[in-house]
């Protein structure tokens, strides 16, 4: 016969006791160990790498430095096309580039979208075409241009800022005294009938890569170096005008170099809060400047985000939808992840590991571009003048 009771047996006390420990240690378990941890940031998520094109023009014209994504579709650009120039001609002289080539996802197709003289007037010391290139909503190309004449800093020219039209034709160039040597990618705030422009300058005081420091036995150190803000009208079907040039940053280090012809500031990202980030190469770091749009003067090189540690010459730089900074590294084929409000580097990831150069990839990446989804990038291997993008 079947009895009941109130009171369970001592070992139905133990047996419940085991039970809710059991329970307690596997929930315990579950929260201290989550099954997968979600990805810092973009690179993370990063396992592709895929050949797209030779960035080599129909003149032979070596060396991509600018990488930019069209956002519209105008003349014989489409919306997502990837424009790219170059640094050298032939003969591999630097400063001495003068084409951009197109490549069309869609297609796979690459073409030469525009090309200049190499002594172009109005353009002081001729044409050496650089990573300071954009293409604002109105279709209108932009694009720097720090020349030389024999590959080196010795014959530098100052330079010039060169206007296209979207089917690749010259329509204005910019020159003047807060202008020389355009170098950095080029950050743009564009609103359609106004625009932004944000542009590093690395050619002031520049001397031959022969003018040696006899303590460092490399070509002298100068900052002078400075970021440049543009402001520009875009009538109607007519070029942009520039309306007004703020210096918003100076004392950026710089030199010349007979291998890279020179080292200065080359990366500018703008994040939300209207902070302009730029890499200064020869001091190895990450800087930020305030209120980028609306300041009157410069604050200098501005606040030290990050130095040293994954940085190696940091080069070219965009900011992820996430907020955080990727950039090339020079020195070794690595991009690097920051967080730049935390002051945290986060992740590096070998883009380009070739062997023949010490470290894998050494001076073989520069320019990087967003693909429009957010997801991935494009970037430039130097050391085989290829366009290549990085997917997940």
């Amino acid at each position: 016969m079947k009895t009941t009771s109130n009171h369970p047996a001592p070992l139905g006390r133990l047996g419940a006791a085991l039970a809710r420990a059991a329970l307690f240690l596997g929930l315990s378990a579950c929260l201290a160990a989550p099954a997968l941890a979600e990805p810092k940031g973009l690179l993370e998520t990063i396992h592709k790498h895929k050949f797209l094109t030779s960035t080599a023009a129909e003149n032979g014209d070596l060396n991509p430095y600018a990488v930019v994504v069209a956002p519209v579709s105008a003349g014989v650009i489409e919306k997502d096309d990837v424009l790219i120039d170059n640094f050298n001609n032939i003969s591999n002289l630097q400063g001495t580039g003068t084409t951009i080539v197109r490549y069309r996802p869609g297609t796979k197709e690459t073409k030469q979208f525009a090309q200049v003289p190499q002594k172009l007037k109005d353009c002081p010391g001729g044409v050496g075409l650089t990573t300071a290139m954009t293409m604002l909503k109105s279709g209108w190309v932009i694009v720097g241009s720090t020349p030389s004449t024999d590959g080196t800093t010795k014959t530098k020219g100052d330079g010039c800022l060169l206007v296209f039209d979207p089917n690749g034709k010259h329509v204005a160039t910019w020159a003047g005294p807060t202008i020389n040597g355009p170098w950095g990618n080029m950050v743009t705030v564009d609103r359609g009938d106004k625009a932004t422009l944000f542009i590093s300058m690395a050619g002031f005081g520049l001397q031959g890569p022969d003018v040696i420091d006899p303590d460092t036995k490399y070509p002298v150190i100068i900052h002078k170096a400075t970021v440049l803000r543009l402001e520009l009208t875009i009538p109607e079907g007519k070029p942009p005008v520039l309306d007004s040039q703020t210096v918003i940053g100076d004392g950026f280090a710089q030199r010349a170099d007979r291998d890279n012809f020179l080292f200065g500031p080359t990366g500018l990202a703008l994040g939300p809060d209207d902070t302009l980030y730029v890499t200064d190469g020869l001091d190895n770091e990450i800087t930020a400047i305030p209120e980028a749009s609306t300041r009157t003067g410069s604050a200098g090189k501005g606040r030290v985000i990050t130095r040293e540690g994954l940085l190696a010459w940091p080069l070219a730089m965009v900011m992820t939808p996430q907020g955080h900074l990727i950039v090339c590294n020079g020195k070794n084929g690595q991009a690097v992840e920051i967080d730049p409000v935390a002051g945290k580097q986060i992740y590096a990831h070998w883009l380009n590991t070739n062997q023949a150069q010490s470290p894998p990839g050494n001076g073989n990446l520069f320019g990087i571009a967003l693909t429009p989804d957010g997801k991935g990038f494009y970037y430039v291997e130097d050391d085989i003048n290829s366009l290549r993008l990085a997917t997940q």
